[in-house]
């Protein structure tokens, strides 16, 4: 499965890496990063068909992760990619805007990884 993250914050990428250690070495998942919502719309452009899950942070400089989930809700519909939204702030606002823009689901900063794989384990 592969699993593309949209986070500003470098230190996400090691910690995925780290954190999934195991589920990548078994060819489980496999992990894409992108530093910006422009980067991510731009990797989809390439390999739209591949992504199975976006995890995105919605705190970001630029494009917002909410900005992001609406342009990929409106340009990729066929397969449409499960988008996960993650934020450090567990507020109201933020978890409503993205469920009614079409996230799947919403995590909070720190990400809990149990809970992370146990869902990825619903979506295979």
């Amino acid at each position: 499965m592969k699993i593309l993250v949209v986070d500003d914050e470098a230190d996400v990428q090691p910690l995925f890496l780290q954190r999934f250690r195991k589920e990548i070495k078994n060819h489980e998942v496999d992990f894409d990063f992108a530093l910006s919502g422009e980067a991510a719309l731009n990797y989809l452009t390439e390999h739209h068909s591949e992504v199975v899950l976006i995890l995105s942070d919605i705190n970001m400089p630029g494009m917002s992760g909410l900005e992001l989930l609406s342009k990929i809700r409106h340009e990729y519909s066929a397969p449409p990619p499960v988008v996960m939204m993650v934020t450090a702030y567990g507020d109201e606002e933020n978890h409503r805007q993205a469920m009614e823009k079409g996230a799947n689901d919403f995590l909070t900063k720190p990400l809990d990884f149990n809970l992370l794989k146990d869902k990825l384990k619903h979506l295979t």
